[in-house]
């Protein structure tokens, strides 16, 4: 249900708010019958039944919350009269896991749409072809930067047209950490992630020489060998800065021509691999691009394709909408184990689960991370999920399927595309300013006024649900638009140079 009344929105028959799609004064309707009794801000929530202290706050006709003091119809409902509870929100839910799971009716491979991308040998598809300059620590990232900027000073690239650009992903860690510790292991996944993700065409990995994450038994444990595509050295044992940088720009150099080489084809929409990304939410994320995104993940999944949902801390308490949509136990279970270790993770670090929202996503209108959980979930759809990873796994299963991360956007995107990944589509109501390499972010913005003033950011304009167009509509727009940037469309952050500082593998225990 999405009913318009007066100034507002009324999101279900359960819910004892609606939502101001305008500021609303004193004395303005809110429903029928109700008046405001304070002034509403866009996007807030105001009350249209008697909400007594301590009884919840419903919106979406989910919990989002209990009144910390007794609410009258047409009250403001903010962070002022609403919070988690005495209980921080761990009131019971019905996990009902896999009671809702179906088979998925997915299109024959002559009926699904398609899109030009690069086909590499391994069989993966990619949306862009990219040099990447991987870096074992921070100590290298300096060089890995001066390789980048030497080669793009030197204009090479424009006698190879069919390279996107090269990048240097830096990182903050990488030297006094345990090979046989959490922080290792992550730090290895996602820089082989990032090695092997289809969007790269080439990759060169520069480390120190001396620090905790050693290149030599990198390769080891994935059992890779140099070639004309992956190249590593270490400045300290080609012999200092200078002599580090010559030698990376002639690696790259040397293998521009095999990169160029590849060239876009007619590929099935099955290839794609789409991550879900949410950043500076306000009130109607969970309203207008959030559940279009949804609509078009499920578009890509009948297609035969990928979306990853994730962000754990910003689907805590609709963890429940997602179980009852698993493949079976299993699954279930482990979203829920999941759930479990962040709660664990926040007692220990003496936070809660509820230090998120932000306080941008409560000036637009976010109470709760309950109320947040509800619209970032909405971005996953209604199609069975069929596996759930840890941060930075190859993500191996087709249709809907949950990563693990945290919810800091370059953090939470940079696990997903170490996943595989080969686009991303991000919805923002604050404004957002992200990009991403080597896999382009669309971004969508919730309301009209935002993308208004940040059109040169903002991709797609989900602000015109409110006018009338329908989710469906706009989850066709969004699908034609992946199509179109994974055929090699520039988005507006890729317009604007953004995807160079956005690699933040999460870095998880000790550093010591």
């Amino acid at each position: 249900m999405l009913e318009k009344v007066a100034r507002t929105l009324r999101l279900s028959d359960d819910d004892n708010i609606v939502v101001a799609t305008e500021r609303t004064e004193p004395g303005a309707t809110v429903a029928d019958g109700i008046t405001a009794r304070q002034r509403i801000p866009f996007g807030h929530k105001a009350a249209i039944r008697p909400i007594a202290q301590g009884d919840a706050v419903v919106k979406f006709g989910q919990i989002i919350g209990f009144a910390s003091q007794p609410i009258a119809p047409g009250d403001w409902v903010h962070e002022h009269n609403c919070d988690m509870g005495p209980e921080h929100g761990a009131f019971e839910r019905d996990y009902q896991i896999a009671q809702g799971a179906r088979p998925e009716n997915i299109l024959p491979v002559e009926e699904q749409a398609t899109f030009q991308g690069f086909r590499r040998a391994n069989g993966k598809a990619g949306t862009r072809n990219y040099v990447g300059i991987l870096t074992s620590v921070n100590c290298s990232t300096t060089v890995a930067g001066f390789i980048a900027k030497e080669i793009e000073r030197s204009g090479i690239l424009d006698d190879y047209p069919n390279i996107d650009g090269i990048v240097a992903l830096k990182q903050a860690n990488g030297c006094v950490i345990d090979y046989r510790g959490v922080i290792f292991d992550t730090l290895k996944k996602t820089t082989w992630g990032y090695a092997t993700n289809p969007n790269m065409g080439g990759v060169i990995m520069v480390g120190l020489g001396c620090e905790g994450f050693q290149i030599p038994r990198f390769k080891e444990a994935y059992g890779v060998q140099e070639s004309e595509t992956f190249r590593t050295m270490t400045i300290q044992e080609v012999g200092g800065t200078r002599k580090t940088v010559d030698a990376g720009v002639e690696a790259v150099k040397a293998m521009l021509p095999t990169v160029n080489a590849a060239k876009r084809e007619t590929l099935p929409a099955s290839e794609l691999i789409l991550a879900l990304q949410c950043g500076g939410s306000d009130g109607y994320s969970g309203i207008t691009a959030n559940p279009a995104l949804g609509v078009a993940a499920d578009i890509l999944v009948r297609n035969g394709g990928t979306a990853i949902l994730s962000e754990t801390p910003e689907i805590y308490g609709a963890e429940h909408l997602l179980t009852r949509r698993a493949k079976n136990q299993e699954v279930g279970e482990k979203l829920i184990e999941i759930i479990h270790w962040w709660e664990d993770y926040a007692a220990r670090n003496k936070m809660e689960m509820n230090n998120n929202p932000s306080p941008g996503n409560k000036l637009g209108g976010l109470t709760t991370i309950l109320e947040k959980s509800l619209g970032a979930a909405a971005k996953g759809g209604s199609t069975t999920m069929n596996a759930v990873y840890h941060y930075a796994d190859p993500v191996t299963e087709k249709g809907f399927v949950f990563m693990d991360t945290p919810g800091y956007d370059p953090v939470a995107a940079t696990g997903q595309v170490a996943g595989g990944a080969n686009i991303l589509a991000f919805t923002t109501g604050r404004g957002s300013a992200y990009g991403c390499k080597p896999t382009p972010s669309i971004k969508l913005a919730t309301n009209t006024p935002m993308y208004e003033r940040m059109m040169d950011d903002m991709d797609i304009n989900c602000g015109d649900i409110l006018d009338g167009v329908t989710l469906q509509e706009k989850g066709e727009e969004i699908f034609k638009e992946i199509l179109a940037v994974a055929s090699g469309k520039k988005t507006k952050s890729e317009e604007l140079g953004y995807g160079d500082n956005e690699f933040v593998p999460w870095q998880i225990g000790a550093t010591m």
